[in-house]
């Protein structure tokens, strides 16, 4: 099987791409990325959407954490995706504290689309206010439960969300309220994976888990955590897609064909 996408699938994706694919059950495939090179391999490899991930504080930058990356970050990092780029959604993360009030949400949703080139902005937590201020100013929203990066110092450490009843009923409820509030995607975020697929049956938008198992009706990767490159532990839910693989691109490949074929996740990977 050819791993490249012909140049007649290289039409722009678009949320009304995505939200088809979920209802003709078709998987949907997303791996961070954060600049041009990577961009192309990932977009030609296939995969649906690049998710342009504050995560490049930690795997680009080298912090310990997400907090410190700016809105200037975002925007460089999201124009140098997007330059090279011709199928894959792109969604660009808004970082930790921008979007404080719906206001400030939209100058910094803004700026990702107009001078980073982003389709949709991402943004942790049940903002409801600033999702429904955002779309009635025609931006699309994806929204982030479960665990949150950007609220690291209040949780104290990165562990699974939802595991006890309440909490797994409040994600179950902020879901429902992120969709009514005009969200176009969910991103779920180490939470079991019965409660994922709960959310993933009730929401019709589509829900692109990681950690959250296989019954999602997409997953996410940290592109660096997939290719076991970094200087910190690869996490539990994620896999070398390396291991076996002649280069990048065939590791790029394996992973978007095992969440095409529902066999990534596998257990080992969930919660």
């Amino acid at each position: 099987m050819n791993q490249y996408v012909s140049p007649s699938a290289l039409k722009p994706l678009s949320i009304t791409d995505l939200a088809a694919m979920k209802q003709r059950g078709e998987k949907i495939s997303c791996l961070t990325a954060y600049d041009a090179a990577f961009s192309a391999l990932i977009d030609q490899a296939g995969i649906d959407m690049m998710l342009v991930g504050d995560s490049l504080g930690m795997v680009i930058q080298g912090h310990h954490s997400t907090l410190p990356v700016t809105v200037r970050d975002m925007v460089y990092h999201t124009r140098c995706v997007s330059h090279a780029r011709q199928r894959a959604f792109i969604i660009a993360d808004l970082p930790f504290m921008s979007y404080a009030t719906p206001a400030m949400a939209a100058k910094n949703a803004a700026k990702l689309m107009q001078l980073g080139g982003a389709q949709m902005v991402k943004l942790e937590g049940a903002r409801i206010d600033c999702i429904r201020f955002l779309v009635d100013q025609g931006i699309p929203v994806c929204g982030h439960l479960g665990l949150l990066p950007q609220s690291i110092n209040q949780l104290g450490s990165y562990k699974v969300q939802g595991k006890e009843q309440a909490e797994a009923d409040k994600i179950r409820s902020d879901a429902l309220h992120l969709q009514q509030a005009g969200a176009g995607l969910l991103v779920l975020e180490c939470v079991p994976a019965g409660l994922a697929k709960d959310i993933s049956e009730q929401l019709t938008i589509p829900v692109i888990g990681i950690g959250a198992g296989v019954d999602c009706d997409g997953q996410v990767l940290v592109l660096y955590d997939m290719l076991n490159i970094g200087t910190v532990k690869r996490p539990r839910f994620s896999r070398n897609f390396m291991t076996g693989a002649e280069n990048i691109e065939t590791a790029i490949y394996a992973y978007h064909q095992a969440v095409k074929q529902s066999l990534f996740p596998a257990a080992e990977h969930s919660f």
